[in-house]
């Protein structure tokens, strides 16, 4: 799966997610370390690439709908500790090991991950 992190996930993460075999990029790559949001998510969608972030802002569905990106997963470590952190990032390789997150908006925690789902429209609607 072709990954971008945005910067607050350092080196380490990007060399946990390239030993699992993803293509790994960084929002520093491309320049955008500081951008507004709404730039780092236009970019990982013109790259069909995945957010990986700890910024809140991306769990809002309503400001940032998951469905026409290669999906946002918002990591939520319990402490701001790197290994409570690295933790939280090894959920997310194996849960992408398992379940295609195109489309959708997952909140990984260490040990479990809450996948947003849009309320459907009714037939009558």
């Amino acid at each position: 799966m072709k990954i971008k992190l945005d910067e607050n996930l350092g080196e380490r993460g990007r060399q946990l997610f390239a030993a699992a075999g993803h293509d790994v990029a960084t929002v520093g790559d491309r320049g955008l370390a500081g951008a507004v949001d709404r730039r780092v998510i236009e970019v990982c969608g013109d790259e069909r690439r995945c957010l990986v972030t700890l910024y809140l802002d991306f769990s809002n569905p309503f400001v940032f709908p998951p469905e026409p990106y290669a999906g946002i997963a918002v990591l939520r470590p319990r402490r701001t500790t790197p290994d409570e952190l690295y933790a939280t990032v090894a959920t997310l390789i194996a849960a992408l090991g398992r379940s295609s997150i195109e489309g959708k908006l997952w909140t990984v925690e260490r040990h479990r991950i809450r996948e947003y789902l849009p309320e459907e429209e009714s037939p009558d609607e």
